[in-house]
């Protein structure tokens, strides 16, 4: 059940994507803009706006004055947050990076969006934040904590100042495009290009959701009403270990080459947690329609494509 946002659209105002260029950001300005939306998007690496239907700002948003500057010229009508660093590592060296480019990123375009007053504000959050509820929730790595105060300050600006912020949180997305180092890509092209793929266990379980339908969710976002203040998860409700998912995709690549599980150790504190679809379903209109063997289809075909 994917909603339909041209049921609730108010206006095609300037709508502004951070992290444009990003996995989840490029696949939501092309669906925005093919639903009419005038689309702007930031990165902090140069992109082209020659025959583009977005347009560009080069922009780092750990900057608080760009970040203002940029919301005083545009005045978005809504903004999705979607800018930051992936890492979701343990290591001490992504500390610093999570923290400007998620945490402080976050604040100033809460600030920036409340001054100038957007009417919509969606933050992407994540699975791997602490789980509601937890006795002394601990998160397990720089991103999650990250992710997880972001949240946070979202919460408090639509508590304290009334700021319109609606709180979407992805689970395991994948799909086209996806950032070659992530499992899935890294997996196919070692497949494709006849290697056999090192990884760990494989014992881990995660919800997985393909893209189409995680942008479905963001789009719908920008205009379904009375979303303001909502925490969302994004995901089919489903566990699935890494796993299974693998030994769904070595079909569809079809060369009968093997992956080497145990060669990689387990990444420590994963939070295994399917998502709870319900809210989603009730107060956005939306669910997960798009089948593992069909997503994984999809995406293989991209990347054959990608690497001839």
């Amino acid at each position: 059940m994917s909603a339909d946002p041209s049921r609730h659209l108010q206006t095609r105002g300037p709508v502004l994507v951070t992290g444009g260029a990003g996995f989840i950001g490029s696949h939501l300005c092309r669906k925005l803009a093919g639903e009419g939306w005038e689309i702007h998007a930031t990165s902090r690496h140069p992109q082209s706006n020659d025959g583009s239907s977005i347009t560009w700002w080069q922009a780092d948003l750990a900057d608080a004055s760009e970040t203002s500057r940029i919301f005083r010229i545009l005045k978005p009508s809504v903004v999705y947050h979607l800018a930051g660093s992936v890492g979701a590592g343990p290591g001490t060296e992504l500390v610093l990076p999570t923290y400007h480019s998620l945490l402080t990123s976050a604040v100033n375009l809460l600030i920036a969006a409340q001054e100038t007053g957007c009417g919509r504000i969606i933050l992407a959050g994540s699975f791997t934040e602490p789980l509601p509820g937890a006795i002394n929730p601990t998160p397990g790595s720089p991103y999650a904590a990250a992710k997880w105060a972001s949240t946070g300050y979202g919460r408090m600006f639509h508590a304290l100042y009334g700021a319109p912020v609606v709180n979407l949180r992805p689970f395991m997305t994948y799909g086209p495009a996806q950032n070659p180092a992530k499992l899935i890509p890294t997996v196919i092209a070692s497949l494709l290009q006849g290697e056999r793929p090192k990884l760990s266990s494989g014992q881990i379980s995660a919800d997985w959701v393909y893209i189409s339908d995680i942008v479905d969710a963001f789009a719908a976002a920008a205009s379904v009403p009375a979303l303001e203040g909502a925490t969302l998860d994004l995901g089919t409700g489903r566990l699935m270990s890494v796993r299974t998912v693998i030994e769904e995709l070595m079909p569809i690549v079809g060369n009968g080459i093997e992956p080497i599980f145990g060669a990689l150790p387990d990444r420590p504190a994963e939070n295994e947690i399917a998502a709870d679809t319900g809210p989603a379903a009730d107060r956005l209109g939306w669910r997960a329609t798009t089948p593992l063997a069909e997503g994984l289809s999809k995406t293989v075909e991209w990347y054959r494509s990608a690497l001839r």
